[in-house]
């Protein structure tokens, strides 16, 4: 979601006057919030992998009345292109494919060597299809309230009057992307000794892996995983001089807040999603057996991960900063 703002900043560069809507998940409001690209974010009630035709055809009726020109279907399954097709709108855009024809009429054929990122890929379907390729890919950048950026420190009883790091500890696809806790831990404590203020930020899911980073550190990182919802945890973020995180999404929302950022990357890879930011520093060892794309490590030693050592990352948090 925070990677599809480049195509909403690429469709108000070649549409006047243009009214956006975006039909998402529910629990990615908050981030459609900061978007001033965005005129109306509609709930999406449809979990992964739900079908429900019958639910689907009623929204699609229900959006018909507002009288869309075009809608641009960014997932690739069959059934995301049925409340387009369904609320009649008369140009519905999208790659093909789960074999979408008749549902999708500007049908695009992708040519993943010739868009690698996603973000390419998305700014891709804002123009025509025999439209040359957008020469630059618009930059992200979330919107952050003050006011309610204070609230939301206040809530969780934090101050400022030291410099924050932020640690963002996990990672959805599984523990192949997780840098270690002992080794956020060790971070943890290093840069309390360089006078900053550690907090350790995720979900609810990652409240264990940061008790385990807090007691490892031995207080030096305060964990707040679980403690806040999406929109607050943007309000930590924000609040921070220096980010480490996981490739995940929070590692997104850290690019798009324009923060100087860590991003740890292990089983995964940057040629496809990588922080669009040029505040970030991506570090990897790029060992032999990696990038493997798998949830976890095949191997059994995730040395990936388990050999970035941390004062590796501190070294590069140091020239990260140092840097105009």
């Amino acid at each position: 979601m925070v990677m599809a703002q480049t195509l909403f900043r690429r469709l108000h560069e070649l549409h006047a006057n243009l009214q956006l809507d975006v039909l998402a998940p529910g629990w990615t409001l908050p981030l459609l919030a900061r978007m001033p690209e965005v005129h109306e974010a509609i709930p999406n009630p449809f979990g992964h992998g739900e079908f429900s035709l019958g639910a689907r055809i009623k929204l699609g009726r229900s959006l018909h009345a507002r009288a869309y020109n075009q809608a641009i279907v960014l997932p690739n399954s069959w059934k995301s292109a049925l409340i387009p097709f369904f609320a009649g709108i008369p140009m519905r855009t999208g790659f093909i494919g789960e074999a979408r024809w008749g549902l999708l009429n500007d049908a695009r054929k992708l040519n993943k060597s010739t868009l690698p990122l996603m973000v390419q890929r998305f700014v891709a379907l804002a123009g025509r299809a025999d439209s040359p390729l957008a020469p630059s890919i618009p930059g992200m950048a979330l919107a952050v309230d003050e006011t309610r950026r204070q609230h939301t420190l206040k809530k969780l009883n934090l101050n400022t009057n030291q410099k924050i790091a932020a640690l963002c500890v996990g990672a959805e696809f599984g523990p192949a992307k997780r840098w270690p806790p002992k080794h956020f831990a060790a971070l943890a404590q290093a840069l309390n000794q360089e006078g900053f203020q550690v907090w350790v930020v995720g979900s609810a899911k990652d409240a264990a892996a940061g008790e385990e980073v807090a007691s490892l550190s031995l207080g030096a990182g305060i964990n707040l995983c679980g403690q806040t919802n999406l929109d607050e945890a943007v309000d930590l973020l924000a609040s921070a001089a220096v980010i480490v995180s996981n490739d995940s999404g929070l590692m997104h929302v850290a690019a798009a807040l324009n923060k100087p950022l860590i991003a740890l990357y292990g089983s995964s890879s940057p040629g496809f999603t990588p922080p669009m930011s040029e505040q970030a520093r991506i570090v990897s060892l790029n060992l032999a057996c990696s990038p493997c794309f798998q949830r976890e490590c095949p191997l059994g030693h995730l040395d990936c991960l388990e050999k970035l050592t941390p004062q590796s990352v501190l070294d590069n948090i140091h020239k990260l900063i140092a840097q105009p």
